[in-house]
């Protein structure tokens, strides 16, 4: 059959990579499809964000990631997974979507923006960096409003507000601070998240102190409007003068997709898919998960260091049903 592969790795960030290249190890037929940039994730990230992780926790594929500094920056990311993929000779086709993917006569067939193709098995390896988390509130949808943060610069002398209180909130209310911008934060809960980077939290605590960057905590947005924003806090809602919103509320996978597919998700608030953890196959026979998509609505469950392993699990639970399938 035409354009008919053993596996389609559907996402070609860092845990996509290392499912083709445990694929690769197995002599199996693949192909990695990614509908943006190469690790479109990592190269949507802030323009100088810092990694949580050292850099030998995010290698793949036995390859060393060499840093200059002992948390890797995200210019230094994309330039080693980059080679991974050059000098893997990984199979890789990027800017193509993926739309559907249906049974037809025992095999997949997935049809992408350009063309169709077939495989006996799927992997889901597409994150979860593509969907916001929406606030649904008045004038969300305007211009000045954001829910990706990439440098400083554009917000200088302007009057910003950070919504959110993770590494992405902190990281863009210090940098357009640093640059100038009069920074607001709005917090949902009582406090700066607590796994933020630790030599960030106390920097942002810190300036929060001592005013150079207000905060109201336990609060929301209500409202935003072209010039102010309405904020709720505990002593009722305040509205101040405003340039710009920087929406950081987390983001999702795709799980319209999933469901499509035919994932199971759970019936709670955190929609995970259903997958056996042994061989990370889904409720869908030979459609696999891997990376953070695995933990629905829980985003920080996985990250590039402890997922790296679902590739390996899978490619074995392929080859071991490949055998049983042989010898019967």
């Amino acid at each position: 059959m035409e354009n008919s592969y053993d596996i389609i790795i559907i996402g070609g960030g860092p845990i996509g990579l290392v499912c083709g290249i445990e694929a690769q190890k197995a002599k199996l037929n693949y192909l990695i499809l990614e509908k943006g940039a190469l690790v479109n994730s990592l190269y949507n990230y802030p323009a100088n964000m810092t990694f949580f992780s050292t850099s030998e926790r995010i290698e793949i594929g036995g390859v060393p990631f060499v840093s200059n500094n002992v948390k890797p920056t995200r210019p230094e990311a994309l330039e080693y997974y980059r080679r991974i993929a050059v000098s893997g000779h990984l199979n890789i086709h990027l800017q193509e979507e993926v739309k559907t993917v249906n049974d037809v006569d025992g095999k997949y067939e997935v049809t992408t923006s350009i063309q169709k193709y077939f495989a006996t098995n799927i992997i889901i390896a597409t994150g979860f960096y593509d969907i916001p988390v929406l606030m649904n509130v008045p004038g969300e949808d305007l211009q000045k409003v954001t829910h990706y943060y990439k440098e400083p610069h554009f917000y200088a002398m302007q009057k910003v507000v950070v919504v959110g209180a993770s590494n992405s909130a902190v990281d863009a209310a210090l940098e357009t601070w640093r640059k100038g911008a009069e920074v607001t934060m709005v917090v949902r809960g009582e406090a700066i998240g607590r796994r933020v980077k630790y030599w960030v939290k106390p920097d942002i605590e810190n300036r929060i102190k001592e005013e150079s960057v207000k905060a109201y905590f336990n609060s929301t947005v209500k409202a935003i409007r072209k010039k102010e924003i309405d904020i709720q806090t505990p002593d009722g809602v305040i509205s101040i003068p405003n340039d710009y919103v920087i929406a950081l509320t987390g983001y999702q996978p795709n799980f319209d997709f999933l469901r499509e597919i035919g994932i199971e998700l759970s019936d709670d608030a955190n929609l995970q898919p259903t997958y056996n953890p042994e061989t990370m196959e889904s409720n869908k026979k030979n459609i696999y998960l891997a990376g953070v998509v695995c933990g629905g609505m829980n985003t920080h469950l996985w990250f590039i260091e402890n997922s790296r392993e679902h590739a390996g699990k899978i490619v074995n639970a392929i080859m071991n049903k490949s055998i049983k399938q042989e010898s019967n």
